[in-house]
């Protein structure tokens, strides 16, 4: 990453805080493929084996390749649409969102939400990883790791993306490499024809709940985008690298996780991996692991800074703040009290989606905001007005959350996607005739008035 040194000290010479509240200016901006090799850590860790080796235990070749197609086209669409917001704006997801649709308020409500819900799941994918490792080690109990596995994951994400870039660059390629090796041993006892034709072991699955496990699964890194992509250089950087990860992480990793399903009759991604590669294989899916769970605390840490700043008035460090919600998810995976929280976590879930359909309708079809995003960019400051909110995102934001939980055909995602931004569009548009104006905006405010305290 030879952009790195951008990144690396600030005027004060402290360790970057990567620009939690502000423009991302385009001097400390990346090549794409350095970003890309993020979005594949991403995409490409030990959740989306499973994943795979789940679709493969219960449909055909065939099936899951057209399941993880659709899912994938999806995950496509959005995650290239708000990177691209993202990367025009050089902003972060929850702030950025003040000026794409939900205002202060509602950017301050969707900060909460992201980083409630994300560091939850690293919490969650931290215990994950400490039980891998310590039933492949053993040596301390799974307490112990957890708190070892995910200090880890703490220490790369205090340092900042430019770390976390390093990081990628080596989990990624060895989890590629094992993931490789696995399935050439497979193939030298099965034929890649005897797969595809092979009867799935495990009970049906329809195409379209394996596409909804592969929309779901991702829907939340896709519609958070924007804290990766704000430091591309253009909107043909976003869909390079979008393409790319998808293409590896989704197809490759998950097609894989399909075929050893088939040919070991398993979905246990331990025993396949140990299987057919052996201790050290397993050792390095366990450790793809901290290739998802640091931007899970990263953006954790990002959408909090975001809401405590609007509801506080007060700016937080990025690196202080990674500290403190990472103790905290640690010492919850420790305690294993998490897993009593999952439905929790899942119905947070389905409220993130709302948020980037909202934001791509106003952002790219309603405008509303964009000449006063187009005003300051030039500048790299934020502008000077903002709404204090906006009823109809709000409203839009609890249908489309309705709609995911509550209407069983389809993609419940999807679903969300879709009723949030018919209902902004739609709504919207009914305010601009009543109001008479193209362009209104609900209670605007002078957006600097928030950072009254560091």
């Amino acid at each position: 990453m030879a952009e790195a040194k951008a990144l690396s000290v600030d005027a004060n010479n402290k360790p970057q805080e990567d620009f939690p509240l502000t423009r991302v200016p385009t001097d400390a901006r990346y090549h794409w493929f350095s970003i890309a090799i993020m979005r594949i850590g991403q995409l490409g860790a030990l959740s989306q084996f499973l994943l795979g080796a789940t679709l493969g235990y219960s449909m055909s070749f065939w099936h899951a390749f057209w399941a993880f197609t659709l899912g994938a086209v999806i995950l496509e669409i959005v995650s290239a649409f708000t990177g691209w917001i993202g990367m025009k704006e050089g902003l972060q997801t929850s702030l950025l969102a003040r000026w794409t649709g939900f205002g202060e308020i509602g950017a301050g409500i969707a900060g909460l939400v992201v980083g409630v819900s994300i560091i939850g799941w690293f919490g969650v994918q931290n215990a994950v990883f400490a039980l891998g490792v310590q039933q492949l080690l053993g040596l301390l109990p799974v307490w112990a790791w957890s708190i070892i596995t995910g200090a880890i994951v703490v220490f790369i994400v205090y340092h900042g993306f430019m770390t976390m870039g390093w990081t990628a660059y080596i989990a990624v390629p060895a989890f590629v490499v094992v993931m490789l090796v696995a399935i050439g041993r497979v193939f030298a006892h099965h034929s890649f024809g005897q797969l595809v034709a092979a009867v799935p072991p495990g009970p049906h699955m329809s195409i379209a709940t394996g596409a909804s496990l592969v929309a779901g699964g991702f829907m939340v890194g896709g519609v958070i985008s924007p804290d990766m992509t704000r430091f591309n250089r253009s909107v043909g950087d976003v869909f390079k690298q979008t393409i790319l990860g998808f293409t590896i992480g989704e197809y490759t990793i998950g097609m894989i996780g399909v075929l050893l399903a088939s040919a070991l009759k398993s979905t246990n991604v331990i025993t396949l991996t140990l299987a057919t590669t052996g201790f050290i294989g397993v050792m390095f899916v366990l450790l793809a692991t901290v290739k998802i769970n640091d931007f899970n605390l990263y953006s954790a840490g990002l959408g909090i800074i975001n809401a405590i700043e609007i509801i506080f008035h007060r700016r937080l460090s990025r690196r202080k703040t990674t500290v403190v919600i990472g103790a905290l998810g640690i010492v919850m995976s420790a305690l294993g009290i998490l897993n009593h929280f999952i439905n929790f976590l899942s119905l947070l879930s389905v409220a993130i989606p709302p948020i980037a359909s909202i934001m791509i309708v106003d952002y790219f079809f309603l405008k509303r905001q964009r000449h006063l995003l187009d005003e300051t960019r030039e500048e790299g400051t934020l502008p000077r007005v903002v709404e204090r909110w906006n009823p109809v995102a709000l409203i839009a934001w609890a249908t489309g959350f309705v709609v995911g939980q509550q209407v069983t055909m389809g993609i419940p995602s999807i679903n969300s996607l879709a009723a949030s931004a018919i209902v902004y569009y739609i709504g919207s548009l009914v305010v601009s005739a009543v109001r008479r104006d193209p362009q209104p905006l609900f209670s605007p405010a002078d957006s600097s008035r928030l950072t009254v305290m560091d």
